[in-house]
């Protein structure tokens, strides 16, 4: 059991390699496929259902550009297994290269306090927030797009643009409220 780290391998050209993990893979596929259809730039897709990763093929794993944690809104075994695996990253992952991705928030058996404890993970981490639905191949598409635009700076293939300065503009914030007790 290994953490992953973001800088132990050199990258390969014009290549970005995203790790996409999510506990209960519906999402997963249907957006790998996406990811690798969208031609502009090529695109390594790992999948995993939680952090860590094994360590027998450490040495074949590309390094790895992104590490996207998706967590199903209706699911709260989702978001424990995300909050789970994040601890299995190298702390050189949380400037920029890492985001959290939720499904499923327009669903009506969403549950506004697993909401917003996703809401305080990103913040905690400092990391981005992004919305995504997966019920027909348009939102799939989109959301694609949306993650592709993090990967490619990411990966450094956005001239003149860090993922950390990408991640100072897209982080997640609370408002000051949130942290507050309610007197009601």
């Amino acid at each position: 059991m290994s953490l992953l780290a973001p800088f132990n391998k050199l990258p390969a050209l014009n290549t970005a390699s995203i790790l996409l993990v999510e506990s209960e893979e519906q999402f997963q596929q249907s957006l790998a496929v996406a990811l690798v259809d969208e031609m502009t730039v090529t695109v390594n897709v790992r999948l995993a259902r939680s952090l860590p990763l094994p360590v027998e093929n450490d040495e074949s794993r590309p390094r790895i550009d992104l590490v996207v944690f998706i967590i199903n809104l209706t699911s709260d075994l989702s978001f424990r297994s995300a909050k789970a695996s994040v601890k299995y990253l190298d702390p050189g992952y949380f400037l920029g290269k890492v985001c959290f991705m939720a499904t499923n928030a327009r669903h009506a058996s969403v549950h506004t306090g697993l909401l917003d404890a996703v809401r305080q993970l990103a913040v905690s981490l400092h990391c981005p927030l992004l919305f995504a639905e997966d019920q027909t191949p348009e939102d799939v598409k989109s959301s694609a797009r949306r993650l592709l635009a993090v990967l490619k700076v990411a990966s450094g293939l956005v001239p003149n643009t860090s993922a950390l300065f990408l991640s100072n503009l897209t982080r997640c914030t609370m408002p000051l409220d949130m942290d507050q007790p309610s007197f009601d």
